[in-house]
């Protein structure tokens, strides 16, 4: 569930033993001073993809460092495991869909959205060349994830949006975006809820049936969440992260060959990988990500209407109750000023 050796990210140990010469224990001794003064944030996110190097700017250029943070990043399968972690303290925050805080805070958590940068999904229904229309998919089977995570809601919305019903298809929880898109290509099944990334490398005969951005255009895919527990112990800290979020992202739509580089380096793809670049390009054109990290009331509130709708979420809880906007506001004004 943990990541690879590349998730450590922030300043580095310090050297000296205790028969080196007076200045080198000097040197020493300053550096750890300044290393104390690094408070660690442990964050989470869904593993590195072709997008990583926008989800991951942030752990670089001393983006949290200049923020005084030592930033450790953990990545999991799916934003439900995140979750978990995050509430078992195991993380200070982590990003994924806000769906997973209506679930949490509706059985007594306390999961606070802190702002969100992916507001449009890239993901979409893909079918091959025998489902022409949605209206083809009934009596198929999709391939989707677990309940109330954002492939199964994206398809659950794209087939009410075409007058068909989640009851006439067969929705199967098949893992991650490289899982489903093997699914879907090996013909096991017939549809599946996969990220665009994959367009550039599938074969001729798969195409994009409905995409998430237009069936589902209140659909956000990733949100900073923290837990009021953590909030109320380190609300500074958490202002600084979100402050490094807020740099970062800016930072990396803005130099499309650092992000695509530092993609290939986490993903250890080859240069003429397509991927990265296209999932780059698709995100600018559409304006999908926002350095701002905002919190779109409509949209937050549309999501917990669905899955209020689907019986996943026994009653609606008040926006105020799941999220914590007065961090971003102060980020925004440290970014803003330089401090």
């Amino acid at each position: 569930m943990r990541t690879a050796p590349f998730i450590q990210f922030g300043f580095g140990g310090f050297g000296g033993v205790a028969a080196a010469l007076a200045v080198c224990a000097l040197t020493a001794s300053a550096q750890v001073q300044a290393q104390a003064q690094d408070k660690v944030w442990r964050h989470g996110l869904i593993n590195a993809k072709a997008d990583a190097g926008i989800f991951l700017m942030v752990s670089t250029r001393d983006f949290a460092a200049k923020q005084g943070l030592k930033l450790e990043v953990s990545q999991f399968k799916d934003d439900q495991l995140a979750l978990k972690a995050l509430i078992a303290g195991e993380l200070d925050s982590f990003e994924g869909g806000p769906q997973g805080v209506f679930a949490a805070d509706s059985n007594g958590g306390d999961a606070k959205i802190l702002g969100c940068h992916w507001i449009v999904v890239p993901h979409g229904i893909y079918a091959m060349q025998a489902i022409a229309k949605v209206e083809d998919l009934k009596g198929k089977q999709i391939a989707v994830s677990a309940p109330n995570s954002m492939p199964n809601m994206l398809a659950r919305e794209a087939l009410a949006s075409h007058g068909v019903s989640d009851k006439d298809v067969k929705l199967a929880a098949v893992g991650g975006d490289r899982e489903r898109y093997q699914a879907l290509i090996g013909g096991v099944v017939e549809a599946a809820v996969v990220s665009n990334e994959y367009e550039p490398i599938a074969p001729k005969a798969m195409h994009l049936l409905v995409a998430g951005r237009d069936a589902v255009p209140n659909f956000l895919r990733v949100c900073l969440v923290s837990t009021a527990k953590t909030l109320a112990a380190r609300g500074d800290d958490a202002v600084k992260f979100l402050a490094a979020e807020m740099t970062a992202l800016k930072f990396a739509l803005a130099n499309r060959d650092a992000t695509l580089a530092l993609t290939h380096q986490l993903t250890n793809s080859k240069p003429d990988d397509p991927r990265p670049g296209f999932v780059f390009d698709d995100a600018v054109l559409h304006k999908a990500v926002d350095p701002t990290l905002p919190i779109p009331a409509e949209k937050i509130m549309w999501i917990q209407d669905q899955m209020v709708k689907a019986g996943s979420l026994t009653k609606a809880l008040d926006l105020a109750a799941v999220t914590a906007p007065e961090y971003r506001e102060k980020a925004l004004k440290m970014v803003s000023t330089g401090h």
